[in-house]
């Protein structure tokens, strides 16, 4: 468990917070590329790690995101006009570019404004479009270069991103992608009053005998052998989370997640022929999150099929709105039918998402660690703690913080593989992934 200050410093990320100092140390996405799908359209209100700001494209296609408030007399940027290249105050017509310049104050005369422009620039984040998403730099200084995440560097149709509103705070949601043993449980299907994998409920089910395929044995496995066994390995950019389940005669069957600084995870749950997946999450303000939802194949592109399940929710990608609100969510107790708990899902919510979303967020808007019980199947959740915490103390002693100063740490891959019982974790790892398990750089 955590005292209640170390817990406040988890989840603050506000301005002149330890934690905000942190992530202010990296790049965030912001919001998606489609939500800005063409030049000069609407802007969108934007809210990160508790800062308000407005997002707009301009006539050129390039991205700013500013503050909201127009320096005249403070009238929200939001209402204004979005024309040749820049956005125009709605009050009075000041004109501001994606840098944060006044280009135009119409109700000055000429000599009066060219004085005035310069002091009235607003603050403009630095932005970079990179994997159909908006990135933003909230840092001072001079920005690092993008983290290069496998799934940004590809081709556009082998990858498909969305995001999520989640209604709690960004850490217990980020410790629900990190604790694969919950997969056990919450993810669970029923019948006859037991507990059965995934595959047994939702028509995956391929009945070969000895010859079962490890692809659908695995759902068998995470029912059977519910008290996988951690190993925590620490690479450049973050930590590679090892969880073992006991499989068919003395293998071994391994779920490996990698967690990367401050709030990156990719997720385990595919073997090396399936598509990828990976989450951010970015807080809006203390009591709330996006998370940004990646799914990849770096092989070839992604069917219309899989892009269309994943548009109407399946796996980490929820049902959205046209808003990316979830359909289920805490006002509609994310619409459980006790029916369907009785006869074929553990929880009686649908969707891994959703079930995900429920949990975290029934911990309250910020889970209070000070009252847990931990064990062994905690580890993951136990190190992504202590290395983010550590990240305040390099960033207040001057230090730059894990990850921040890598960008091709985090050009990594997770996944699941079959081990002997006696093999080592290692050689595992580095049959599965190579150097794209990120070890070989630590």
């Amino acid at each position: 468990m955590l005292t209640a200050e170390e817990n406040a410093t988890l989840t603050q990320t506000g301005p002149g917070t330890p934690m905000g100092d942190v992530f202010r140390a990296y790049w965030m996405p912001a919001l998606l590329s489609r939500e800005l799908p063409a030049p000069d359209c609407p802007p969108v209100r934007v809210k990160l790690l508790g800062e308000d700001f407005v997002a707009f494209r301009d006539t050129r296609g390039r991205v700013g995101i500013v503050e909201p408030a127009c320096p005249h007399r403070r009238a929200n940027l939001f209402f204004g006009r979005v024309e040749a290249c820049g956005i125009r105050c709605a009050y009075h017509g000041w004109k501001f570019d994606v840098d944060g310049r006044c280009v135009e104050i119409p109700t000055l005369p000429d000599d009066a404004a060219e004085r005035v422009r310069p002091k009235a620039a607003i603050r403009a984040l630095e932005v970079r479009e990179f994997g159909d998403v908006v990135w933003a730099w909230m840092g001072e200084g001079d920005a690092p270069e993008l983290p290069q995440f496998e799934f940004a560097t590809l081709p556009a149709e082998h990858r498909f991103v969305s995001k999520k509103f989640q209604q709690c705070n960004w850490a217990q949601a980020c410790e629900g992608g990190l604790d694969t043993a919950h997969f056990s449980y919450l993810h669970a299907g029923m019948r006859g009053g037991e507990k059965v994998g995934l595959h047994e409920v939702m028509g995956m089910r391929r009945v070969d005998g000895d010859n079962e395929p490890a692809s659908l044995a695995r759902f068998r496995w995470m029912i059977e052998d519910g008290r996988p066994e951690f190993t925590v390995l620490e690479h450049p950019a973050g930590l590679l989370l090892c969880a073992a389940r006991r499989a068919d005669d003395g293998a071994r069957y391994w779920r490996m997640t990698q967690f990367l600084m401050p709030n990156h995870s990719l997720a385990p749950g595919n073997f090396p022929e399936d598509n990828n997946l990976g989450n951010t999450w970015v807080p809006v303000d203390d009591e709330s999150c996006w998370i940004f939802c990646y799914c990849w194949n770096p092989d070839r592109p992604l069917t219309d099929k899989e892009v269309e399940r994943m548009e109407g929710g399946s796996g980490i990608f929820a049902e959205v709105d046209e808003r990316y609100m979830p359909v289920r969510r805490r006002e509609n107790d994310y619409l459980i039918d006790r029916t369907l708990q009785r006869e074929q899902s553990f929880t009686g919510i649908s969707g891994i998402s959703e079930q995900d979303q429920a949990i975290a967020d029934s911990q309250g808007v910020i889970a209070d660690r000070t009252r847990e019980l931990l064990g062994q199947t905690d580890l993951g959740v136990v190190r992504f703690r202590q290395l983010v915490l550590e990240a305040t103390a390099d960033r207040a002693a001057g230090r730059t913080p894990k990850g921040a100063d890598m960008p091709q740490g985090y050009h990594v891959r997770s996944g699941d593989a079959m081990g002997g019982a006696d093999d080592p974790l290692r050689d595992v790892i580095d049959g599965r992934f190579g150097v794209m398990s990120g070890l070989a750089a630590g």
